[in-house]
C-alpha cells in the first residue's frame, strides 16, 4: 500500500497564523492529480509539534476526505509517550486513516529495546499499519537494523522510514527484513540508490513542489528503468538539495509561497529562512522553470 512517492505534506497557514484549510485542500488535489502514490500528513515536513491535537485530526480529516479511496493515507503519529502515541493513532484510524507513520521517540532516547517494546506496545493498541521513522539527526535514536528486524516480524508493522542518511545502514536493513516490508528512503536525494538495492519508495519532501516528476522519478527506478529515472534525478536534485539550506521545512515553505501555492507561514520555533536563502530558492525554482525569472517580475512591477 505505502510504495512509490509519498508526499510528507506541509501544512498551509493563513496570515494570522490559523489552520488554511482550503489552501490544504487546494494542495492535496494537486497531489492526487499529479499522481502521487501516497499522503503523508502531519509529519516533520507538516510541522506536527506545532498543530493542536483538533488541528492535528482536522488536517488528516481533510486529507482522507479527499484521497477517498483513491490514495492511501499514512497518517503521523508518533512522539515520546507510548500510551498518547497509542491513543493519537486510534483516533486518526477511525477518522479513516489508511496507516500510521511512527516518528521513534525522541528527547527521553530509548535503548533498542525500548524501541521495540514501543512500537510492539502501538501495533498492539492499533489494527492499522505502522511504518516505523527513524530520523536519528531530529530525535537523537537510531533503529538499529537487528531492531527493525525484531519489529519486521510484527504482522502490522509494515516498513520504515530510513532517514539516517547512511546507505550501508539502509543496505543491511533491507538484508535483515523480508521482501514484502517496505523499507522508504526519508531523503529525496537518497531515494534511486535505496531502491537500486531492493528499496519500495519515498516519503519525500520535494514532491511537495514536483509531484508529477517525483513520482515518475520513483515509478521509473522502481520498473527497473534507472537511465531514465537518472534524468530526472540530474535535473531535480538541486530542488532536493535546497529543500534543507536550512531546517525543514522552512526551506519547501518558502519555495511554495514563490510558486504561489500558499502564504510564507510557519509556526514558531520555525521562522522564513534567511533572505540568502530565499534568493538561492528562487533560484533553483527559475532554473526548473516553476517561478518567473526574478528580472521579469521586477521588470513587470515597475
Amino acid at each position: 500500500m505505502f510504495t512509490g512517492t509519498g508526499t510528507a505534506l506541509v501544512t498551509p497557514f493563513r496570515a494570522d497564523g490559523s489552520l488554511d484549510e482550503s489552501t490544504l485542500r487546494a494542495l492535496v488535489k494537486r497531489q492526487i492529480e499529479a499522481g502521487i502514490d501516497f499522503l503523508v500528513p502531519c509529519g516533520t515536513t507538516g510541522e506536527s509539534p506545532t498543530l493542536t491535537h483538533e488541528e492535528h485530526l482536522r488536517v488528516v480529516e481533510i486529507t482522507v476526505e479527499l484521497a477517498k479511496g483513491r490514495v492511501p493515507v499514512l497518517a503521523g503519529a508518533g512522539g515520546y509517550n507510548t500510551a498518547e502515541v497509542i491513543a493519537l493513532a486510534r483516533e486518526l484510524a477511525e477518522i479513516g486513516a489508511d496507516g500510521i507513520l511512527s516518528v521513534t521517540p525522541y528527547y527521553n532516547k530509548p535503548s533498542q529495546e525500548g524501541l521495540y517494546q514501543h512500537y510492539r506496545a502501538i501495533a498492539a493498541g492499533i489494527s492499522l499499519p505502522i511504518v516505523v521513522y527513524s530520523v536519528q539527526g531530529r530525535t537523537g535514536v537510531n533503529v538499529e537494523p537487528a531492531t527493525v528486524r525484531r519489529l519486521a516480524a510484527i504482522e502490522n508493522i509494515v516498513g520504515i522510514k530510513e532517514a539516517s542518511g547512511n546507505i550501508s545502514q539502509m543496505a543491511a536493513i533491507l538484508n535483515a527484513v523480508p521482501d514484502e516490508f517496505n523499507v522508504l528512503s526519508g531523503d529525496d536525494a537518497i531515494t534511486l540508490p535505496l531502491i537500486a538495492l531492493g528499496g519500495r519508495g519515498v516519503i519525500s519532501v520535494v514532491s511537495n513542489e514536483i509531484p508529477f516528476e517525483m513520482a515518475q522519478m520513483t515509478r521509473l527506478a522502481r520498473a527497473g528503468d534507472f537511465a531514465a529515472a537518472r534524468e530526472i534525478h540530474r535535473r531535480v536534485h538541486p530542488l532536493m538539495e535546497v529543500n534543507f539550506v536550512e531546517s525543514n521545512p522552512m526551506p519547501v515553505k518558502a519555495a511554495m509561497a514563490q510558486m504561489g501555492l500558499l502564504e510564507p507561514v510557519w509556526r514558531l520555533p520555525l521562522v522564513a529562512p534567511k533572505a540568502e536563502s530565499e534568493a538561492r530558492i528562487h533560484a533553483v525554482l527559475e532554473t526548473l522553470e516553476l517561478v518567473a525569472p526574478q528580472h521579469a517580475t521586477a521588470h513587470a512591477a515597475a
